[in-house]
C-alpha cells in the first residue's frame, strides 16, 4: 500500500513546527549529508531514505492511479525507542495500519466484524527508498532536475531512469529543508505517469506522546484475529525453484498462508530491485477449478498467470509486463 487531500485531524497535544530539526525536543538530530554533498543526487536520495525513518511527522498524502485516488493520513514517530506509525485510509472502506518496527497490524472491517491481520513490514510512502542506494544504482541512472512546489514545500526533483525494460522510471521530489520524500511519480515505458503519491499536508512533530498509537475502535463491531497467519517455510519444503530472474531482482521474502476460499496454502515470494517489487504466488491446481492463464493490467500494475506442473502460478507487481512474464516463466519444479 502506498496511496492517497486535505483535512488533517491534528491532535492538539502535538506542537507543529516548521523550523530546524535540531530544535525538536527530545529527539536526536538525524545524521544527514552536509550541504555540499546534497548536490549529488544519490546522496539526496540517501537523505530522503533516512529522513523517512528518522523524523517524526504527520500529514495527509493523496494516492492516484488512473481514475482512482484516495487520501491517507500518516503519523510517524521515531524518538530513539524505534519507529512507530499509524496509517488511516480516509476514503472509501475504513482501514488502519499500525506498525512498530517491522511488525505490522492491519484492521479491516468485513461485514459486521473487524479482522485484525498481522503482516511483515513493507516500504510505505514516504519510506519508499532503500537504506542502501547500492541496491538501485545498478538498475537505474539518476539526474537532478528543477525545484518544484509540492504541498506548499520546495521540492528537489530527481529523475530515476531504468537501465532496461524490467522496471519503470520514477520522478521523486524531496523536501529541500528536511530531505523527506514529498512526492513520487511512476512513469511507464512511454514516460507517461501511471501512479502518483504526494503530500498535500505535512507537519513535523516534537512530541513523544504516544496516545495516537492505537486503532480507532468501533464498539459496535466484533474484533477478530485472522484465522491462519502467515508462516515461514524452509527451503527443504520447496519442490520448486525460481531461476533466471530479471537482472537486478532478488528474493526479499517468502511466506505461506491460508487464504479464504482456498483449500491449500498459497506460497508468496517477493522479489525487489530495491525500489520496484513483484509478488509470485504458487498454489496447487484444484480439480474442477478453471486455472487462470494470460496477462492483464490495471494502471501501473501488471498480472501474469500460467500453470506449471499441476500448480497455478500468478505474478503481480507495479512493473512492466516483461518483468511479470519472465518471473512466471522462471519457476521450475524439481523431479
Amino acid at each position: 500500500m502506498k496511496r492517497f487531500l486535505l483535512g488533517c485531524l491534528l491532535a492538539a497535544k502535538y506542537l507543529a513546527i516548521t523550523y530546524p530539526l535540531a530544535t525538536l525536543a527530545g529527539q536526536e538530530t538525524p545524521v544527514l549529508p552536509n550541504t555540499n554533498a546534497t548536490q549529488n543526487p544519490w546522496l539526496i536520495l540517501q537523505k530522503a531514505s533516512q529522513a523517512a525513518r528518522e523524523l517524526s511527522y504527520e500529514g495527509i498524502f493523496v494516492y492516484q492511479s488512473g481514475a482512482s485516488g484516495r487520501s491517507v493520513q500518516i503519523t510517524h514517530m521515531n524518538y530513539g525507542q524505534g519507529e512507530y506509525a499509524r496509517i488511516v485510509v480516509l476514503d472509501g472502506m475504513p482501514r488502519e495500519v499500525l506498525s512498530q518496527g517491522k511488525d505490522v497490524v492491519i484492521f479491516s472491517p468485513r461485514n459486521e466484524k473487524v479482522v485484525i491481520e498481522k503482516r511483515r513490514g513493507q516500504n510505505l510512502f514516504p519510506a519508499l527508498l532503500p537504506s542502501n542506494m547500492d541496491l538501485i544504482k545498478t538498475s537505474y541512472t539518476v539526474k537532478l532536475a528543477g525545484i518544484e512546489r509540492v504541498g506548499g514545500r520546495d521540492g528537489q526533483l530527481i529523475i530515476l531512469e531504468p537501465r532496461d525494460q524490467y522496471r519503470y522510471g520514477y520522478k521523486l521530489w524531496t523536501d529541500r529543508e528536511y530531505g523527506l520524500l514529498i512526492k513520487s511519480q511512476t512513469l511507464n515505458e512511454r514516460h507517461e505517469p501511471t501512479e502518483q503519491i504526494a503530500f498535500s499536508q505535512l507537519t513535523l512533530l516534537n512530541s513523544q506522546n504516544m496516545d495516537w498509537f492505537q486503532p480507532n475502535i468501533d464498539h459496535d463491531k466484533k474484533y477478530v484475529m485472522e484465522d491462519s497467519p502467515a508462516k515461514n517455510i524452509t527451503p527443504d519444503d520447496n519442490t520448486w525453484a525460481v531461476t533466471n530472474l530479471p537482472d537486478g531482482y532478488r528474493k526479499v521474502d517468502q511466506v505461506t498462508r491460508m487464504v479464504p476460499g482456498k483449500s491449500y496454502p498459497v506460497t508468496q515470494l517477493i522479489f525487489s530491485d530495491g525500489l520496484a517489487s513483484v509478488s509470485l504466488f504458487i498454489e496447487p491446481l484444484v480439480k474442477g477449478v478453471e486455472p487462470k492463464v494470460g496477462h492483464t493490467a490495471m494502471g501501473a500494475t501488471n498480472f501474469y498467470a500460467n500453470t506449471n506442473n499441476g500448480h497455478q502460478i500468478v505474478v503481480v507487481g507495479e512493473v512492466p509486463e516483461a518483468t511479470v512474464t519472465q518471473i512466471a516463466g522462471a519457476v521450475t519444479f524439481k523431479k
